[in-house]
């Protein structure tokens, strides 16, 4: 990388702009500038006022001040001042570039639905000044961002991300007992995050309950049983993965057509699907009260029993439920000269009333891709399990968030592309060593102006520069 300056005449003067580019090869061998970072002017009149200044933050001081900045070899003329920095151009370096785009998209969807307020409340800052809410969003940035291990959060993707300039915290938020630790105390506030999601949905896109899926799915563990009695982890029959020698739990799970979920419960892995439902259905009628609800379910979900229940309340439930295997060869022939009608491109039903039920045929024309294959869950202990779940609970509601904004300002992006470009945003630390033997530090991220305004989001402010005794090269991350 190297310095690249434009000169430009404006108003009878000269002024000059740099920037920070280098050399890329490209098809056919040649080699073209890229531009890596825009530096602005760093005036080089020889005038006693300046034309640029910046606010920095001196070591040991805890105000800005305003310093003028003069590259050492355009200084000439200048009266002593304490205000002008004469910076060594020449040996500017670049230092910790690091993910920054995708972890503050992260932290403003958390921001939005107040689950930073929110869960600092809940628990509040120990006893050594960690702040567990700032650890509880790291765990849930890396599990949206790039869900692994928490050991690997802890050696290696924390130091490559822009949390702890986001967060104004230092790599100790990271630690891995710290990780651990915050596991620990999520479980009792489940039914609060609920309430508090609930409302900040109906606040935010004026969501209504009248319409509920319901599922359930399965997720198996790298563990060595026996477990102690009553431990969920059981081996059960995975339909995910079609295989009964997985140790798993279940997890029964409650979300509005827009994928808003509502609440979700671990139940043991040898659940039988069928024996679930009914006490989801008393759980939301305490929570969200009577009302014409309609519940979406797979075949297998809900019994004949609880079908009846659910027609003969008051008022009744209504339910569009997926129909058992036998019952569709009975259906066969009344559905072959019903005619297919197109619903969207690519999806097309038939439909048949019989017996004051209506059955809907539906087929697609494209091949939906196959769910992408679950990573195991490492965690030994029950609680912890839970707690991992939990987490990636919260991650996928700020997934959700930015899905419902997208459906409004930008229909054609996906959430997951959306975080991908995005994570392109570099942080960059830029050096700029001073002639007295100081160095000047700018840290700056680049800002995708095209996505921002599609999104209708502002990036915060730059972070001032910081000037003090120059900094030893640290060694390249491994």
């Amino acid at each position: 990388m190297f310095l690249r300056y434009k000169d430009r005449r404006k108003d009878g003067k000269q002024h000059r702009y740099w920037s920070v580019v280098e050399n890329t090869r490209v098809a056919g061998g040649r080699v073209v500038q890229r531009h890596v970072l825009y530096l602005g002017e760093i005036n080089g009149t020889q005038e006693l006022a300046w034309r640029r200044s910046i606010e920095v933050v001196e070591d040991g001081e805890t105000r800005p001040r305003m310093l003028s900045l003069f590259p050492e070899d355009r200084c000439e003329g200048l009266l002593a001042d304490a205000s002008i920095v004469r910076v060594k151009l020449s040996e500017l370096r670049l230092s910790r570039p690091r993910q920054w785009g995708a972890c503050w998209l992260a932290l403003t969807l958390w921001r939005e639905l107040q689950l930073d307020l929110s869960w600092s409340e809940l628990l509040g800052v120990s006893r050594k000044g960690t702040r567990w809410a700032q650890v509880l969003f790291v765990l849930v940035a890396y599990r949206l961002l790039a869900a692994g291990s928490e050991w690997r959060l802890h050696r290696e993707w924390f130091l490559r991300s822009a949390l702890a300039d986001l967060l104004g915290e230092d790599g100790g938020l990271a630690e891995i007992h710290k990780l651990y630790r915050c596991h620990d105390q999520l479980l009792i506030y489940k039914q609060a995050v609920f309430d508090h999601l609930a409302a900040r949905w109906r606040d935010l896109f004026n969501v209504s309950y009248d319409v509920l899926l319901y599922d359930l799915t399965s997720t198996y563990f790298e563990a060595h049983p026996p477990f102690p009695e009553g431990d969920k982890r059981r081996f059960g029959y995975s339909r995910r993965d079609h295989r009964p020698d997985c140790v798993q739990v279940v997890i029964a799970r409650v979300v509005t057509p827009e994928g808003l979920p509502l609440a979700y419960e671990v139940l043991p892995g040898n659940t039988s699907d069928k024996t679930t439902l009914r006490g989801f259905l008393e759980r939301i009628e305490r929570q969200y009260g009577k009302a014409r609800r309609v519940w979406l379910m797979d075949r297998g979900v809900p019994t004949e029993e609880v079908l009846a229940e659910m027609r003969a309340a008051d008022p009744p439930v209504h339910y569009l439920v997926g129909t058992p295997k036998g019952r569709l060869t009975r259906l066969e022939k009344h559905l072959v000269d019903k005619p297919w009608q197109e619903t969207r491109p690519g999806v097309q039903v038939k439909l048949l009333a019989q017996e004051d039920e209506l059955y809907v045929f539906a087929q697609s024309l494209d091949r939906v891709a196959k769910e992408r294959a679950i990573r195991p869950v490492f965690h030994q202990f029950e609680a912890r399990v839970e707690a991992h779940i939990f987490i990636a609970f919260l991650a996928y509601c700020l997934h959700v968030t930015l899905a419902r904004r997208l459906h409004a300002l930008a229909p054609r992006l996906t959430p997951r592309s959306v975080f991908e470009k995005f994570a392109a945003v570099q942080m960059i630390d830029v050096h700029l060593p001073t002639i007295d033997g100081r160095e000047l530090l700018l840290t700056r991220y680049t800002e995708p102006k095209l996505l921002l305004n599609k999104l209708k989001l502002d990036l915060p402010a730059q972070p001032p520069p910081k000037i003090g005794a120059a900094a030893l090269v640290p060694p390249a991350p491994v």
